[in-house]
């Protein structure tokens, strides 16, 4: 199988080595010349244990490949993947969808045949539809599906993660694009990974509502350190004492200024976002941006003293 990969950030990256050592034949696009010449030359622009050595064997094997030519991504792919950057929007925190409808509109005009349309970014509910709208906007005849395939990645963990991960949520309501999910990711289903295939809406908000999850397990730990501040208790006996119990998990209980990383700020108050939005708000999770922030305030006050 062959598949492009719209964009070589760390998602990108990642998930096109990742998927060229199951044996697939990878194309990754990126507009930056720089960062492309540097893959080219075997330089790798992120840090991540295992990547660099394993998109040098994927390179050598003839399996992954770097291009800014979409065309060339797109020729004869069975799937190609919008892995680019939504970055919040700096007035209102909602994620900023520009780069994946423009990548949606450029892929529409290039379509040959039928091709499945993956978004691999985390995006807020409706995208998957909204994609489908704009390609069939531009290219009335395309032939295609658009599937919600949402990453779990963590960093410094983001190559096993990927190989060995807890789950695939893939949603569509095309029964022809989830055989072709199921044949890209043919390795993990053979190992019985679970996979969960629903539409759309729901593979969207899974991805925000797994990261607002864990984010909650923080700021609820830290809630309780400042509790055990006040009382003499200690707060890692606590989160060990309540972290043994299965049904809570060690994971995510360790207490500390605040969550910090690409994902959980960004992702929570785009949360926080399409909750007001759809006028179900997320009032657990807006207590949990609230606490980020007055971490963050905290800190710069320390900071300055």
């Amino acid at each position: 199988m062959r598949i492009g990969m719209i964009g070589t950030g760390y998602v990108g990256l990642v998930s096109g080595t990742c998927f060229a050592e199951f044996g697939i034949t990878v194309t990754c696009v990126d507009k930056d010349s720089q960062k492309i010449n540097r893959l080219l030359r075997g330089d790798i622009p992120i840090y991540e244990p295992g990547l660099e050595d394993l998109v040098a064997k994927q390179v050598k094997a003839g399996r992954l490949s770097f291009t800014q030519s979409l065309k060339e991504g797109m020729q004869d792919a069975d799937a190609v993947f919008i892995a680019v950057g939504t970055p919040p929007s700096k007035d209102s925190g909602h994620a900023d969808m520009t780069y994946v409808y423009q990548a949606a509109r450029e892929i529409a005009a290039m379509i040959e045949g039928y091709t499945v349309i993956v978004t691999k970014s985390t995006v807020p509910v409706g995208t998957a539809r909204e994609v489908a709208r704009i390609i069939r906007e531009v290219n009335p005849q395309a032939q295609f599906d658009v599937v919600s395939n949402p990453e779990f990645l963590r960093e410094g963990a983001a190559v096993q993660d990927f190989m060995k991960p807890d789950r695939v949520v893939i949603g569509t309501e095309s029964e022809r694009a989830v055989e072709v999910m199921r044949a890209l990711y043919r390795p993990l289903y053979l190992n019985e990974t679970p996979m969960v295939v629903t539409t759309p809406e729901t593979a969207e908000i899974i991805k925000y509502a797994a990261n607002a999850f864990l984010a909650t397990k923080i700021t609820f730990i830290n809630e309780i350190a400042n509790l055990c501040e006040k009382t003499g208790a200690n707060v890692q006996e606590v989160a060990r004492g309540i972290g043994l119990d299965g049904r809570i998990g060690k994971k995510f209980l360790h207490a500390g200024p605040g969550y910090g990383g690409s994902c959980f700020p960004k992702d929570t108050l785009a949360f926080t976002q399409i909750g007001q939005k759809y006028d179900a708000p997320q009032n657990i999770v807006e207590t949990n941006v609230r606490w980020l922030r007055g971490s963050f305030m905290l800190v710069a006050v320390m900071l300055r003293e």
